[in-house]
């Protein structure tokens, strides 16, 4: 047999295995999909699927805030409503050109604005885990990311993107039981997706294991010319080397049995608020002794302006979702509610009114008002001035602990300046959410003053606020409380900027736990 029909032979037998495959995550969602809304909508197997690349055969859903130029993009929205991209974002390029089927878009809260995942106009997703009792009760997956971390959780595919701007990847990522990587800012290009908060807004990766949370991201992360919040090459360059120094350090100085020795641990402790449930804070400890058991050195350390980091996130967020979301007006483009016969049209305001307050739902209004607010003469000072500088007493915080210096974010001359001291650590580990997924009887659609589900950020918000990577992993299940409720955990690792494969290395440690 001649090498060009061998050849040909195995090249078609990759493309019947590959449209098998194609195939079977289609049924996967046509029996799934209906139970969860995880899925707003799913794209037709390709005509010639590819069999090459890091991430050929790879199903990936994408949040629907990301453009896709084969499926409508609404932001889970109204206003949206039918909208589609004439382009891929820069992320959804990078997967198509590495080999990924791009299976549908997830279901998220409108424009990514939400911790549970209710708020979207495609109805709220549901929270797939199956609980060990065999108990059917329905709680929220998360949110603003809630469809992806929950298409990944029911199998519907191997990976989601979602967009994480105050823990809108990690706190879906802890309700469901799968990992989620906030990476850090600017590493992996934004163009394409919907602004909410420009200076917050992440590309995440959510998977059910940190190996394909790993070989997404290296496809991604890389510089784009037409996202001017990008990393330049200069920053990442230097990080890089810095990361691979230190990780050098760690694995020759590794002993047997200790795959973490010489790594120091930090355990901020802010970040066990009054909010944390009890059921909550045993098992998070149990992974911190695990971790000590595995040769990490575990150092307690303070960050003073954690407290603060909520408040000042909601001020910015919603500043910035205020300008952002201006845009939609009904006249352009977008959802347009004609004047009824005899309005008085004369001021330009009266035409916007109708479409933005028939086009956006309960929780945009909210951070639109809120955001104006903050942004007016009155209060600019007192509000987002203020919101900034509390923003940078937490990077300096985070800056102050971690061993390795900031390249994005410090001055050259304070990259020199910055000082190795003993008290400062590697990575930080702590819960990611203060609780378990939340079940949907007990949130009150009809309720608008319950700020509960606000509180829900409180642990991911100062991560966003610093632009640092971080990485949920779920906490095993052998480190679980027999006295909680039997669902999900997530254990959350923070680097500094830069350090994205550290956390990662680090969270795989984590996840090797419960093997």
């Amino acid at each position: 047999m001649s090498s060009r029909l061998i050849t040909q032979r195995l090249s078609n037998s990759r493309r019947c295995l590959n449209t098998a495959a194609t195939n079977q995550w289609r049924q996967t969602i046509a029996e799934k999909n209906p139970t969860i809304n995880a899925l707003v909508c799913s794209t037709p197997p390709p005509d010639a699927p590819l069999c090459h690349g890091p991430l050929a055969g790879v199903a990936v859903a994408v949040k629907d805030n990301i453009a896709t130029y084969d499926s409508p993009t609404t932001c889970s929205s109204l206003m949206l409503d039918g909208f589609t991209s004439p382009f891929d974002a820069t992320a959804v390029k990078l997967l198509r050109e590495a080999g990924a089927d791009i299976i549908g878009k997830a279901n998220c809260d409108e424009f990514g604005m939400g911790s549970l995942n209710k708020y979207s106009h495609h109805g709220p997703t549901i929270n797939p885990y199956e609980h060990p009792s065999g108990q059917t009760e329905k709680r929220y997956p998360g949110g603003s990311s809630g469809g992806s971390a929950a298409a990944v959780a029911s199998g519907v595919c191997q990976v989601a993107l979602g967009t994480d701007t105050g823990g809108s990847v990690r706190l879906p990522a802890s309700y469901c039981g799968v990992s989620g990587l906030k990476p850090s800012y600017g590493l992996i290009s934004r163009w394409g997706v919907i602004s909410y908060a420009d200076s917050l807004d992440c590309v995440g990766v959510l998977a059910k294991t940190v190996h394909d949370i790993r070989r997404t991201f290296e496809v991604i992360a890389t510089y784009d010319a037409r996202d001017p919040t990008s990393a330049n090459t200069n920053a990442r360059t230097r990080s890089s080397e810095a990361v691979e120094a230190r990780l050098t350090r760690w694995t020759s100085d590794r002993k047997a049995g200790k795959p973490l020795h010489n790594i120091r641990v930090g355990i901020p402790q802010e970040f066990f608020p009054s909010e944390l449930s009890s059921s909550i804070i045993n098992p998070v400890r149990n992974v911190i002794r695990s971790l000590r058991d595995q040769g990490a050195s575990i150092v307690p350390v303070s960050l003073p302006s954690t407290s603060f980091a909520l408040s000042s996130y909601y001020v910015l967020a919603s500043a910035e979702a205020s300008s952002n979301l201006a845009r939609y007006d009904g006249i352009q483009y977008g959802c347009h509610v004609r004047p009824p016969l005899g309005s008085d049209i004369t001021k330009t305001s009266k035409n916007y009114a109708l479409s933005r307050t028939k086009g956006f739902g309960p929780e945009v209004k909210r951070r639109i008002l809120l955001g104006t607010y903050a942004l007016t003469a009155d209060a600019f000072d007192n509000y987002f001035l203020q919101a900034q500088r509390v923003r940078q007493h937490v990077r300096d915080d985070f800056n102050r602990i971690f061993s390795l210096p900031n390249f994005y974010f410090m001055d050259p001359v304070s990259q020199q300046q910055h000082q190795h001291s003993a008290d400062q650590v590697d990575i930080l580990i702590h819960s990611s959410a203060i609780r378990t997924a939340p079940p949907i009887d007990d949130v009150d659609e009809n309720k608008d003053d319950d700020l509960s589900s606000y509180v829900q950020d409180v642990l991911t918000v100062p991560a966003s606020l610093a632009g640092i990577p971080a990485l949920s992993v779920p906490v095993p299940k052998r480190f679980l409380d027999p006295q909680g409720d039997g669902w999900p955990i997530g254990v959350s690792v923070v680097g500094q900027w830069g350090s994205d494969e550290l956390v990662m290395r680090v969270g795989k440690i984590v996840e090797r736990l419960g093997q």
